[in-house]
């Protein structure tokens, strides 16, 4: 039987399958399925099998994953075609038969690994037929895997959409960044098999622990390597060089491949970006979390160190870390079985330096629960992410003596407005409420004792309250600032100087502007003005500037933020008042015009326009358009310059071609500035029929 018996084909309806499996925005050809759900194939037999039906109890399916596969290690499985499927491990049954072929349901285990599998139909001891390559994913849709999602629209959110929004800016003025995670690109998932192929425990490829491990710690390093950092200067001039942030799979690419375009900024964002698309990719439900004022590389400290000079400007960095104006993570979802009850859930991805332990070993899958509960014995990275929400910032000034001063300064905020996509919708939602406690709550101060008690108990408290100074005549000062400046223009600032004292008071004042990066490193001095004045007893005093890009010295670097500062000394106590504000640069305004419905493989018309509210032209101007499902290539157009106070308007007509809720994104590059994008989302469907 085993000589007779041959195969003619195998249709491994992969159309089909990927539909139920939520896969066919891959392709509709490679059959990529995932695991614990079943799937079904057609096998054609070249003669008829009417009469091996005494033997065809042998027949047995093989499937294989990894370079050395083995029943050990689960990463070969043989299990026999019969009229039973089994629900626990690899079964196949025979659902539909006749003389010349067989409908097959292959089922996978819940637990399965991941990855490229070969699939053989064995028909005897020695007689095995390849029938072909599938695909084998993690499954949010299936209870029995750890990556399950029971609410279906989060699956669609945080596995199958691919059209993005990044918070950026501060947390007064939160500004969104569409972005095209583009997971279902099909060289997105061979690029994320073949990175995590470097790990070569395949059998721990069935745990989503393990595969978020190993790809936030490979992913990094790669990142490290082949991106440079973000420019502090002026080398690469005036940002001509930045690459176009505008998806992942670009740079998924230039990182794992070399080719292509250089990738010039090293912006977390960026990276957490990518992490995200190769996370859904591999079926793992993830979001990109914004956090802003965040706490970096304090070493679990809950104080963090600034300096600035007599004039208010950033001088140098502190022991201590820094106060990144916003920085991104990567939340994924899975149970925890590895840990005690209760860590199930979002997870966040903490990348990290490698240590002695290795490239594999140098990221951190840490349980949102454990930040908002503190508790560092579950991980070191728990230290430095609940220091990251919870820590007070102390400012000092420098003197010209080399004399350090402790200010009298408003405690920064840290672990503000942590924000994500809204499920479903193009909306912002603030999850900061899953990360800490409600200031000033009881159950904030029992965290807080918690985990001061715990580093003392390791000797490494550095207390987590600033440091008191009263002086016992008080000068009291306050900024008011706007939250966003446009570019070019001009915006009004205040500083109120309060004297509670019965002592008239000599002070001198210090309003300055410096541009500073996300990541809180000092840019560039801007502007600053100088104030000497006496304040009466008891006075209350209001000073209003205007303050105007035609004052700075010189224009912020690209990607930069204002950081605002007032900073007054008089003359009976050497304790200084200081306040700080950062505020978002915003850039002129690309507006979209077009419909919210149309009609798929009918002509759609979309205005474009940008208004130049610059004091000077806008040379060059040139906009991009891309959308999948909308339009088949990018398309770029010439616009020329657009004068100060002007509006270019251009109309721009293409088809749209896949159903559903699509995203049209434009983006806009002249000498100015470049990467100003904005986006409308349409909904494409089906022609009506005639009647």
């Amino acid at each position: 039987m085993g000589q007779a018996l041959s195969i003619k084909s195998c249709d491994f309806q992969a159309a089909k399958n990927n539909e139920e499996h939520h896969t066919r925005a891959f392709s509709s050809q490679r059959l990529i399925v995932r695991r614990g759900q079943n799937f079904t194939l057609t096998l054609n037999f070249r003669t008829p099998v009417r009469t091996f039906l005494s033997t065809l109890k042998q027949v047995s399916f093989i499937a294989q994953t990894g370079e050395q596969h083995s029943k050990t290690n689960k990463t070969e499985a043989k299990f026999p075609v019969s009229s039973l499927g089994d629900r626990e491990g690899w079964s196949a049954a025979v659902e539909e038969r006749d003389d010349l072929s067989w409908t097959v349901s292959v089922t996978t285990p819940a637990d399965a690994v991941i990855g490229h599998y070969s699939l053989l139909l064995q028909v005897s001891c020695r007689k095995q037929y390849p029938l072909g390559q599938f695909t084998l994913l993690f499954n949010p849709w299936n209870k029995d895997d750890p990556v399950f999602l029971q609410n279906e629209a989060q699956c669609s959110e945080y596995v199958l959409n691919q059209n993005g929004l990044i918070y950026l800016g501060t947390a007064d003025c939160i500004q969104e960044e569409p972005w095209d995670f583009g997971q279902f690109q099909t060289d997105v998932m061979d690029l994320s098999l073949d990175l995590l192929s470097v790990d070569k425990q395949v059998e721990e490829w069935s745990q989503p622990a393990r595969v978020a491990h190993v790809l936030g710690a490979l992913l990094h390093v790669v990142k490290e390597k082949s991106v440079l950092p973000t420019p502090h200067t002026q080398a690469i001039q005036e940002g001509a060089l930045l690459y176009k942030r505008r998806g992942s799979a670009p740079i998924l690419r230039q990182w794992l491949t070399g080719q292509g375009r250089p990738v010039y900024e090293g912006q977390a964002w960026v990276f957490a970006a990518v992490v995200c698309t190769v996370l859904r990719c591999l079926g793992i439900p993830a979001r990109v979390v914004t956090m802003f004022a965040s706490a970096q590389s304090t070493g679990g400290g809950l104080l963090v160190d600034e300096y600035y000079n007599e004039e208010g400007i950033q001088n140098g960095e502190g022991q201590k870390g820094r106060i990144w104006i916003f920085q991104t993570y990567i939340e994924c979802w899975m149970a925890r079985p590895d840990l005690s009850q209760g860590y199930d859930g979002w997870q966040i991805l903490c990348p990290r330096a490698p240590s002695g332990g290795g490239v594999l070993e140098s990221c951190d899958l840490v349980p949102v629960r454990a930040v908002k509960e503190g508790e560092l014995q579950l991980s070191p990275a728990v230290s430095d992410l609940f220091a990251a929400v919870n820590a007070s910032c102390v400012v000092w000034k420098c003197c010209e003596d080399g004399k350090l001063e402790l200010t009298n300064s408003n405690t920064k905020y840290v672990g503000d407005s942590i924000s994500t996509k809204v499920v479903g919708s193009d909306r912002c939602e603030d999850i900061t409420q899953n990360y800490k406690y409600p200031e000033g709550s009881l159950q904030e101060k029992e965290v807080l004792d918690r985990v001061q008690r715990e580093r003392m108990k390791y000797g490494k408290d550095n207390g987590m309250h600033p440091p008191i100074h009263e002086p016992a005549d008080p000068l009291y000062l306050y900024l008011e600032a706007p939250s966003s400046f446009p570019l070019g223009g001009d915006e009004q600032l205040s500083v109120t100087m309060v004297n509670r004292s019965d002592q008239e008071k000599e002070v001198q004042l210090v309003i300055g502007a410096q541009a500073v990066f996300y990541n809180g490193a000092f840019a560039a001095k801007l502007w600053q003005q100088q104030n000497s004045f006496r304040l009466r007893a008891n006075q209350v005093m209001r000073i209003t500037t205007s303050l105007s890009f035609s004052y700075f010295e010189r224009s912020p670097p690209e990607n930069s933020f204002l950081r605002i500062t007032a900073m007054a000394t008089h003359s009976d106590t050497s304790l200084s008042c200081f306040a700080q504000k950062d505020v978002a640069i915003c850039r002129p305004h690309l507006v979209i015009k077009m419909p919210e419905r149309t009609e798929q493989y009918q002509p759609l018309m979309v205005l474009v326009s940008i208004h130049n509210s610059l004091d000077s032209p806008m040379k060059d101007c040139v906009i991009s358009i891309f959308g999948r499902g909308l339009i088949h290539r990018e398309r770029r157009y010439r616009l020329g310059t657009v004068w100060p106070g002007n509006t270019l308007c251009t109309e721009l007509q293409f088809t749209p071609t896949q159903l559903g809720l699509q995203r049209l994104t434009v983006e806009a590059d002249c000498n100015v500035f470049q990467n100003l994008t904005s986006y409308r989302s349409v909904t494409v469907v089906a022609p009506e029929l005639p009647a």
